[in-house]
């Protein structure tokens, strides 16, 4: 990373957080629309959405920049996947919160980074070190105790943690930027989406332009709220180390946590803390290795800068070689 102005650092930081925080808060916002179909929630996120982020590649010029991917037959059909797994997550999240479920939403993104992980063995045969191993068996101890305490499997938050790790290794694949992907990612639902809502308008089952103009404007701010978070985590990832954004990856889950014990009662006994202390042990372990491998890194990175031929300079080039110009 090239060293960068503290008040750039900061502005990162901030963004970040408020990204964080924004997720976090999430559940407060879909259960102020709890009385409309989950479904139609997410048609109007996804049509909503649509409208927002256009409007802001218009105001930034960037629509050669978000429609050039698309002339890869291979980038079309990942985007066309990554699309589906996403409303899935969505569909799943939104239900979950408008059916008491807040808790379980915070487990499943707690357990997010651990099946990256996994991810990345099963995928590009990244080998797992003893952290790593352990960190993963911690937390399938924690799903085990889960089934075995309630007789239930924690579906919620392994289908959150799964679509959303699956999310992620498709759009690192895949061959564009965040807020032009997700777009293009909106513009493949939009039509279901749109004849989905307009099926319910002509049936008169609709929640949207109901009467109800509180629920209208909160609808249409579906969009703003999905695609702002994103805004502010690409601006601060962008500035940060990533040993700081794997840090603050946990501020959403932690508040949803906290809403859902202490905001909307949901029941939390031995079983519940059990499970979640299982699956914070893990993502300790994690945390720990992830600082460890990066400064490994930059241990690395400092000793070639220091050797001879990264400090020789050639005169027709002014930046020393090894190092970022």
């Amino acid at each position: 990373m090239t060293s960068r102005p503290p008040s750039d650092i900061t502005a990162g930081l901030l963004a970040a957080l408020a990204a964080f925080i924004a997720w976090g808060l999430l559940p407060v916002y879909w259960k102020a629309v709890q009385d409309v179909a989950p479904l139609e929630i997410l048609c109007h996120r996804i049509l909503w959405s649509l409208v927002f982020i256009a409007a802001i590649l218009s105001c930034k010029h960037r629509w050669a920049e978000t429609f050039a991917p698309l002339r890869s037959p291979r980038n079309l059909l990942i985007l066309s996947l990554s699309s589906l797994t996403i409303a899935c997550n969505w569909l799943i999240y939104i239900w979950a919160v408008n059916n008491g479920n807040v808790l379980a939403t915070s487990l499943g993104y707690y357990i997010n980074p651990l099946v990256n992980v996994l991810f990345g063995f099963l995928f590009f045969r990244e080998r797992l070190n003893p952290l790593q191993t352990t960190a993963i068996g911690l937390a399938a101890l924690g799903v085990a105790n889960s089934v075995i305490g309630y007789g239930e499997f924690p579906w919620i938050s392994l289908t959150l943690a799964v679509t959303f790790a699956c999310y992620g290794l498709l759009r690192k694949i895949a061959a564009v930027e965040s807020l032009p992907g997700l777009f293009l990612e909106t513009m493949v639902l939009a039509p279901a989406a749109l004849l989905y809502v307009l099926h319910l308008q002509a049936a008169g089952r609709s929640g949207f332009l109901a009467g109800n103009s509180h629920i209208d404007l909160l609808l249409i701010g579906a969009g703003a709220a999905t695609a702002l978070p994103l805004i502010g985590f690409a601006f601060g990832a962008r500035r940060l180390r990533l040993t700081t954004v794997g840090l603050l990856q946990y501020i959403a889950p932690s508040i949803a946590f906290s809403l859902g014990i202490f905001v909307y009662n949901e029941p939390f006994g031995p079983t519940h803390l059990l499970t979640f202390a299982l699956i914070w042990s893990g993502l300790a372990l994690y945390t720990i290795d992830s600082i460890r491998a990066i400064r490994r890194h930059r241990r690395t990175r400092t000793m070639v800068d220091r050797t001879p031929e990264a400090t020789t300079t050639v005169p027709t080039d002014p930046a020393p070689k090894g190092r970022e110009p």
